[in-house]
């Protein structure tokens, strides 16, 4: 039989060398069921990648279901992740199915997953190792299919060490590791500019002045911060075309922090005479740098570069270097 068609790579807007390469690797073994954790700087599109991955495999007409652990409340998280049977607890009137069980057959997305607290952690790591989940209140476990994607801005391997998140479950979580580069080493900033302003009305473009002010911005808030600033923009742009005057004041006014002026050389002349022609051959060598600005103090030169006087000596003498006051 034929072997089975590689999944295509997700369409990542722009077209950043390092992003596309990851991308490929991380089809590749979602669609084989690898768990996939990705890091990465808040806003650069870690839901936007898991979402890319899920309609890129053979489960795009299934369910993609995010979580954003960060935002459940502890006391809610375990009935909104895995479900509850009517009467599991004091105001549970009626049977809930859990986000994990509404992802069967598709793709589940943790978002913020080092904010899970511990007990969840515990149930989310058996579903995970099961490939079951149990109902708060349920007498029996109902089997799930997923694939599985976390997200983090954060260090879990720190949380791990400091027994805030549990270690078996990063593991689990980690069967590869993808972290996203931040929008200011991207090389497609200018190219994914240009597909996001063009699917708005009107498609706007930028002017020259616009276009230099968003290449210069750090974009500390990455993509995210990309997006409502080309939202601000073309609210406010007045014609066809984005000017400076019309991004947001953070981006349009941001200049990097002067660099401190470069000391200009020091350029010192050798003396002129017969010493002359004995230091043409050696200037490079830093012990006849030092005799110079130190007026051939030997005492002076031989604490500059942490050497004995007999030393300094020793190496003149090599040289053939002789002070002008000894010259005869």
């Amino acid at each position: 039989p034929a072997a089975p068609a590689r999944p295509a790579a997700p369409d990542f807007a722009g077209g950043d060398p390092v992003l596309a390469r990851m991308a490929g690797q991380a089809a590749r073994l979602f669609e084989a069921g690898v768990s996939l954790l990705v890091g990465g700087e808040t806003g650069t599109g870690k839901e936007f990648f898991a979402r890319a991955l899920h309609g890129a495999s053979r489960r795009a007409d299934k369910p993609f279901v995010a979580v954003n652990c960060a935002a459940l409340p502890e006391t809610l998280i375990e009935s909104e992740l895995f479900g509850h049977e009517a009467g599991a607890f004091t105001g549970a009137a009626k049977a809930r199915t859990g986000l994990v069980q509404q992802a069967d057959g598709g793709t589940l997305f943790l978002d913020e997953i080092g904010d899970m607290p511990l007990s969840a952690q515990t149930r989310l790591l058996r579903v995970l190792a099961e490939r079951e989940v149990t109902a708060l209140g349920a007498a029996k476990p109902s089997p799930v299919d997923i694939r599985v994607i976390a997200a983090t801005h954060r260090d879990l391997a720190a949380l791990v060490a400091e027994g805030r998140f549990r270690e078996d479950l990063l593991y689990r979580l980690a069967g590869a590791r993808f972290v996203l580069p931040p929008l200011r080493e991207r090389a497609d900033v200018s190219a994914l500019v240009a597909r996001l302003l063009a699917g708005r009305p009107g498609s706007p473009r930028l002017s020259p002045a616009a276009a230099a002010a968003l290449a210069r911005h750090p974009w500390p808030g990455n993509v995210r911060e990309l997006v409502g600033a080309l939202d601000y923009a073309c609210a406010l742009a007045e014609g066809p075309e984005i000017i400076p005057s019309d991004l947001p004041p953070t981006v349009a006014a941001w200049r990097p922090d002067p660099a401190p002026p470069a000391a200009a050389p020091v350029r010192d002349e050798p003396p002129a005479g017969p010493l002359a022609d004995a230091l043409a051959g050696v200037l490079a060598d830093p012990l006849a740098e030092a005799l110079r600005r130190r007026a051939w103090n030997v005492s002076a030169v031989a604490r500059d570069l942490g050497l004995d006087r007999s030393t300094v000596h020793r190496r003149m003498r090599r040289l053939g270097l002789v002070s002008p006051n000894h010259a005869g």
